[in-house]
């Protein structure tokens, strides 16, 4: 039974290093892992809410099991970074599934930076080669490090090659990199199509981790066998790969919902008329409980939009560990 707070006294407060310390890179792979295969993770979530301001938009994301509930209210601000500002933010409100009663609140973009590259690895565990060392990360935000940890995490990486337009930041990531015991290499400048095709060629995992709306990666640079992942985009007409290797993948979703209805990726080509719904050889359940049939004969695409049951799970486990710990609230919140 979940001890439960009287109200919202006192409730723990979990950032990012007391998140992370709670449920690190390996425990939120497993826990994502074990929730598909016993089912528990709810299959279908409702479809994230988007609310326009003048500033930008509001996302509310909701799942719920039979022990905890949960919503993500993230922000996303676009003029943000010129005042010094992240362009995105949020809380994750958790809260207990008998009562409704409110148990912790998380840093909403802690939390979305561990559970999206999670869930990542969930796939490339069983999508890479099992001696895959060469990794391409596009994007040198939070979730281009976290991909970085997630991939290591589950595949013998020791070479990566960092791609982003600013090369102050792409710089920066290789030098975290270096320190993670990498061989690093840098791409960066406005039009990264020149110097990315031949890392990406040789590459065993790439990772597409941007804001563009438009293909990153071209689908004759990826060698069959090789797995793409592209988690950078949920709108219905953006896409960070093109219809070439949406064509020539294996292509894997979290569910098949979720990407007909977010994943341009997928809806374009399908738009277009280049391809049907069959185009996705399945989801990520059918794949952690060995339903697939993996063709090595082609590259492997899994594409992620970002689900709020990945959340749930990640807090749920970061509850569990906290209250088995007895720990004490790392912060608390007396009033709202």
């Amino acid at each position: 039974m979940n001890t439960v707070p009287a109200g919202i006294s006192g409730l723990p407060v979990l950032g990012e290093s007391q998140l992370r310390a709670l449920v690190p890179m390996t425990a939120a792979i497993v826990a994502l892992e074990a929730a598909l295969y016993d089912g528990t993770a709810p299959g279908v979530t409702p479809a994230r809410t988007s609310v326009l301001t003048q500033a930008g938009q509001i996302l509310l994301m909701p799942a719920a099991t039979s022990r905890f509930v949960g919503i993500k209210l993230v922000t996303i601000a676009p003029d943000n970074p010129a005042i010094g500002l992240p362009r995105i933010q949020g809380v994750y409100v958790l809260m207990d599934a008998v009562a409704l009663s409110p148990v912790a609140l998380i840093d909403g973009v802690a939390l979305t930076s561990l559970r999206t590259p999670a869930t990542s690895a969930v796939a490339v565990r069983r999508l890479a080669i099992k001696g895959a060392v060469r990794l391409v990360v596009i994007g040198t935000g939070p979730q281009g490090y976290g991909h970085v940890e997630a991939v290591q995490a589950v595949r013998p990486v020791s070479h990566l090659t960092v791609a982003g337009r600013d090369r102050a930041r792409a710089e920066a990531m290789a030098t975290w990199a270096a320190g993670r015991g990498l061989s690093v290499e840098v791409v960066a400048g406005a039009d990264l199509a020149d110097g990315l095709e031949q890392p990406v060629r040789a590459a065993d995992v790439v990772v597409c981790a941007t804001t563009s709306a438009s293909p990153v990666v071209r689908g004759e640079w990826i060698r069959d066998g090789a797995v793409v992942v592209a988690v950078g985009s949920h709108e219905p007409d953006a896409r960070e790969v093109d219809s070439d290797l949406v064509l020539r993948s294996l292509v894997l979703v979290e569910t098949r919902e979720t990407a007909l209805r977010e994943a341009g990726d997928i809806l374009i080509p399908i738009r277009d008329g280049e391809c049907g719904p069959e185009v996705i050889s399945g989801d990520l359940s059918q794949l952690v409980k060995g339903h697939l049939n993996l063709d090595e004969r082609r590259p492997r695409l899994f594409k992620g939009c970002g689900e709020a049951w990945q959340d749930l799970v990640v807090a749920s486990a970061a509850q569990d560990r906290m209250q088995a710990a007895h720990t004490p609230p790392y912060g608390t919140r007396t009033g709202w």
